[in-house]
C-alpha cells in the first residue's frame, strides 16, 4: 500500500482465535519498487513483531501484533506480511491499518551550539555540560538514513529534547569511548557520535553521510545477560585515517535541561 510523506503508519493483526500464534512484518521501499520477498534486495525500513521469548519489564503482550513505520520527505510503498508461527497454516484474522494525517516540520531550526573538545591517546578528558545550553534538532531524519544509521526513526522520542554538541578529532589506529553521565540518575539522556573526514563541516540536520555513527539510549525492554543504568556509552574505531568526531548529548522525551558529565577516552586500537 502507499504511504505519503510526513506520515505515521500503525499496522495491527488481530487473530480471531486468541490462542493462535501470529507474527507480522512490514517494510518500506521506493514508490517505483514492487519487489516482494524473497526477491527483495533492500528496503528503507523494516519492522516485525512476534510472540516474545520472555517477558519485557513494564510491558504485557496479548494475541495481537503491531508494527509502526514513519515517513518524512519521501513517500513509500509499504509491503505488509502476516505469518503463522511454529508451523501455523490456518487461521482467520483482522488487519487494522492506521495512517495519521500528514504533518510537516514547520518549526525553524535554531543554530546548533557546538563546543570544541580535546581527545588524547591514553587519557580520559571530562567536560561538564547542561542541556539548558543546547537546542533541539527539529528534523531527526538525518539519523535514520542508511548512510548515517545512527538510530532508527522509531527511537526518535529518545532524542526530542535539547542537544548539546561537542566536536573533537580522533587519531589513526585508536578506539574512542564516549560516556555520558547525568548528574541526576533519574534523568533520561541519550548519546550519539559520528565520524567524518577532518575537512567535513556539515552538521545535523544537513549531514548526509558519515564513516560510522553510534548511539545509545534507554532500552525499551531488558536485554538478556545485560544491564543498563543511567549512563550512555558509544565507541568509535579509527584505522588508517584520522576523523572529525561530532558528539551529541540529547534529552529524551522533550527534556531540555539537566546537568551531565561527558568523558572522552582514547586508546590505541588492538
Amino acid at each position: 500500500m502507499y504511504m505519503p510523506v510526513y506520515a505515521e503508519m500503525k499496522i495491527t493483526v488481530i487473530p480471531d482465535d486468541k490462542n493462535a500464534n501470529f507474527s507480522i512484518y512490514a517494510y518500506q521501499v521506493g514508490t517505483a519498487n514492487y519487489s516482494i520477498q524473497p526477491n527483495l534486495g533492500s528496503c528503507v525500513a523494516c519492522e516485525a513483531e512476534h510472540k516474545w521469548d520472555y517477558p519485557k519489564k513494564g510491558k504485557t503482550q496479548d494475541h495481537t501484533r503491531t508494527v509502526e513505520l514513519n515517513s518524512l520527505y519521501e513517500p513509500y510503498n509499504v509491503v505488509i506480511g502476516v505469518a503463522g508461527a511454529d508451523g501455523l497454516t490456518t487461521g482467520a484474522y483482522t488487519l487494522k491499518i492506521e495512517l495519521t494525517a500528514e504533518s510537516s516540520v514547520t518549526e525553524a531550526q535554531k543554530p546548533l551550539k557546538m563546543y570544541t573538545a580535546g581527545a588524547e591517546i591514553g587519557k580520559v578528558i571530562s567536560y561538564i555540560g547542561n542541556l539548558n545550553d543546547g537546542v533541539p534538532i527539529v528534523d531527526l531524519s538525518w539519523a535514520s538514513k542508511s548512510s548515517m544509521a545512527c538510530f532508527p526513526a522509531t527511537q526518535n522520542s529518545k532524542f526530542r529534547g535539547n542537544h548539546f554538541i561537542y566536536i573533537t578529532e580522533q587519531p589513526t589506529y585508536t578506539e574512542m569511548e564516549i560516556t555520558v553521565i547525568p548528574d541526576d540518575p533519574s534523568q533520561n539522556m541519550s548519546g550519539w557520535a559520528y565520524q567524518v573526514a577532518t575537512t567535513n563541516n556539515s552538521y545535523p540536520p544537513e549531514i548526509g553521510s558519515c564513516v560510522e555513527c553510534e548511539a545509545d539510549y534507554k532500552w525499551d525492554y531488558p536485554k538478556k545477560g545485560k544491564t543498563q543504568d543511567h549512563t550512555r556509552k558509544v565507541v568509535l574505531t579509527s584505522l588508517y585515517e584520522p576523523y572529525k568526531v561530532v558528539i551529541g548529548v540529547a534529552g529524551a522525551d522533550d527534556s531540555n535541561n539537566g546537568k551531565f558529565t561527558i568523558k572522552i577516552s582514547v586508546k590505541e586500537a588492538k
